[in-house]
Parts: structure tokens; sequence; C-alpha cells
């Protein structure tokens, strides 16, 4: 039997797109209302379209998933193609609200480095640590 995450489950009647706006507005931490228009504002109205009607698929959606599950696979997507901006910090951070903590973050990241090598690896342990002083996320 599958953990579920009821905090994310949606009506079949919501639309695909009101669906992505949701994850966004939790990724963000932003009212639903203003989701298109600030991330029409930062990536532009056509891509900010296509990456809502994505969010709003079985992705973000799918029963199976819980959201946890979710964070660390974003996380593990991210720290293996290289990325250490401001969207893995993101992540990091809604991973911390998922319940990952320092812990579990720092398995993941050491796990990680097995695979991908250190170089990458360190650099998601590093905005782990910067994330997790800065919030005390000692305990989620």
């Amino acid at each position: 039997m599958h953990e579920t995450n009821d905090a994310e489950s949606t009506p079949s009647t919501v639309s695909r797109r009101d669906r992505g706006i949701a994850a966004y507005a939790r990724i963000f931490a932003l009212p639903e209302r203003d989701v298109p228009a600030a991330f029409a504002e930062l990536v532009g109205p056509e891509f900010a379209e296509e990456a809502l009607q994505a969010a709003g698929g079985a992705g973000w959606w799918h029963p199976a998933l819980t959201a946890r599950d979710r964070s660390i696979a974003i996380i593990t997507a991210l720290t293996c193609q290289g990325v250490a901006d401001k969207r893995l910090r993101t992540h990091v951070r809604l991973g911390m609200r998922h319940g990952l903590d320092q812990d579990a973050l720092t398995a993941l990241t050491a796990l990680l480095a097995g695979y991908i090598g250190y170089p990458r690896a360190s650099i998601t342990m590093e905005t782990i640590k910067d994330e997790c002083a800065h919030t005390d996320n000692s305990v989620p």
C-alpha cells in the first residue's frame, strides 16, 4: 500500500493548470492568485504556462508519491545537474517543510556523492548546511 499525501490531493474536477498553480504556490510560498503573474515575470508567459501545465500532471499529484518523495527526487535531479542557484535552495527548503531534516539531507547527499561525484554533491551540501543554519532545521 502506498503512503499518500492528502494535503496535496485534489479533486479530479480541478484543471491541470490549477493543480500546477497550487504546486508552484507551495514551492514558492506564494498565494495561488499571485503565481501566474510572478512566474510569467520570472520566465516569460509562454514558458510559465508550459510549466504550470506540467506541474499539474501526475508527477506532482500522483498519490503513490508523497511530498517527501518528490522533494528527494527533485533535490537529487538538481544535484545531478549541478544546479546550485536559488532553484536548489528553494527545493531544499521545500524538502525541509516536507520532513527532510539535516540528517536526512546529509545522508542523501553522501549517497549521491558516490554516484555523481563529490564536486556536485559538495555544492548541494553547502546549500543544505546554509539553509539548515538559517532555519534551525534540527527537527522538521
